[in-house]
């Protein structure tokens, strides 16, 4: 039997489904806390805070949270994450329904919402490969239809639903969120156990947080995956920031018109998301990632120069296609190669990079736009993400990726005569 004929665990689809009844109410919630919050306010800082809190646990506490992740039973960390978020929910749905819902609790509940998604994503992250046995071709597998649902559930249907929902009542969808949690965490808490990390329990937390962030920096192949996400996000935080007002003004689009553009985008990541795992057995993973990077920043250039609202939605799709391949191959990437101890660490280091970079984007992309044209911001990140995509190729070409996948299998034999650490292996 082939890899590729492999079946996934039956564990697998309680996990698959845990996620995507949780991306869903993530959706919902995605679209209905800022409306909700319009509902108390018109100041733009004030709802800028209750957008900008959900993003600053990763800022503030994503390394140290990978390195409770690595202490922690992980199949734990994700139910007991969803179901306290479930039990939050219910706070802000007491609130509306007394009356009593202010900016302050919003933005609280935002927060604490962060805090939780970090925990379990790293959680689920790190637990994968665990359950998967870190076979490549499995967590390729894993990881698309993973990401598919994820865009299904909360770039689809959550944002319509939330909206819909709130009509009825502004607690109601904060407590179908509140369900979608509760369901997450019972199917989560029947899934079968993995192995708890072992080593460094009697290390300081500061201490192992620094290890796990060392770990990134000090090897290029893991270096190369996170800058990519990193700089791309600077990237496409000055496309978004500026994306209403170029598709308004250049491209006569209206509000409903901007929807289906971002549809498009979308679509396109659905799309990449589903043929990941072709182009990495096909290519290699390594040349697959650089070519989803190339495209990413070629359909960006094409929507800065694009005449028409057709123009700009076919190049939104293939950006966001490109962009769903990569958010499948990199990260079952670095499943496939980290050893389990460090897994937490290393995921929540990668997406604090992401996280970090963003803010630059937003601000780039303003000033950029206030200071010369709308079209510049989507220049200078098209020649941002092309720049990136040549600086990185060398970092993640297929020959550390195979030399990688090499010495992590060498390392889980403990018999074996070169077992050791796989990523000081390969990073040559």
């Amino acid at each position: 039997m082939t890899l590729d004929a492999r079946k996934l665990p039956a564990g697998f689809g309680r996990l698959w489904t845990a996620q995507t009844v949780s991306s869903l109410g993530d959706g919902v919630t995605h679209a209905a806390l800022p409306l909700l919050a319009l509902t108390l306010t018109r100041d733009p800082m004030a709802l800028a805070v209750v957008t900008a809190a959900g993003t600053l646990p990763w800022l503030l506490v994503g390394v140290l949270g990978g390195a409770l992740v690595d202490r922690w039973d992980r199949r734990r960390t994700m139910w007991v994450a969803d179901a306290a978020r479930a039990v939050l929910l219910a706070i802000p749905a007491a609130a509306t329904a007394l009356d009593v819902l202010s900016i302050p609790l919003l933005a609280a509940v935002a927060f604490l919402l962060g805090l939780g998604g970090l925990f379990f994503d790293t959680a689920a992250t790190a637990y994968l490969p665990d359950l998967l046995g870190r076979d490549p071709a499995l967590l390729q597998r894993a990881n698309s239809r993973l990401r598919g649902a994820q865009t299904a559930a909360s770039g689809f249907a959550g944002p319509p639903a939330g909206s819909a929902l709130l009509a009825l009542g502004r607690a109601v969808p904060l407590l179908a969120d509140a369900v979608s949690f509760a369901l997450s965490a019972l199917l989560v808490r029947s899934l079968p156990a993995a192995p708890r990390p072992t080593g460094g329990a009697r290390e300081s937390l500061l201490r192992q947080a620094r290890a796990g962030a060392s770990y990134v920096f000090r090897n290029r192949l893991l270096l190369g995956l996170a800058l990519r996400p990193a700089v791309g996000n600077i990237a496409f935080l000055a496309v978004e920031t500026v994306l209403a007002l170029f598709a308004h003004d250049r491209l006569g689009i209206d509000t409903f018109g901007f929807g289906l553009l971002l549809t498009a985008e979308a679509t396109g990541g659905l799309l990449g998301a589903g043929v990941a795992s072709f182009l990495g057995r096909r290519l290699g993973t390594g040349t697959a990632l650089t070519c989803t990077a190339a495209v990413e920043g070629l359909a960006i250039l094409g929507l800065a120069v694009a005449p028409n609202p057709y123009v700009a939605g076919l190049a939104l799709a293939v950006c966001g296609a490109g962009m769903g391949a990569t958010m499948v191959l990199a990260p079952s990437l670095r499943q496939a190669i980290v050893p389990a101890r460090l897994m937490g660490r290393v995921a929540s280091t990668s997406r604090m990079l992401a996280m970090c970079a963003a803010p630059f984007g937003a601000f780039l992309g303003g000033w950029l736009a206030s200071t010369y044209d709308v079209r510049t911001p989507l220049y200078a990140a098209a020649g941002l993400l092309l720049t990136m995509t040549a600086v990185t190729s060398t970092m993640t070409s297929n020959r550390r990726v195979e030399a990688a996948l090499r010495a992590a299998a060498t390392a889980d034999d403990p018999d074996h005569p070169e077992s050791r650490d796989p990523v000081q292996k390969s990073a040559v």
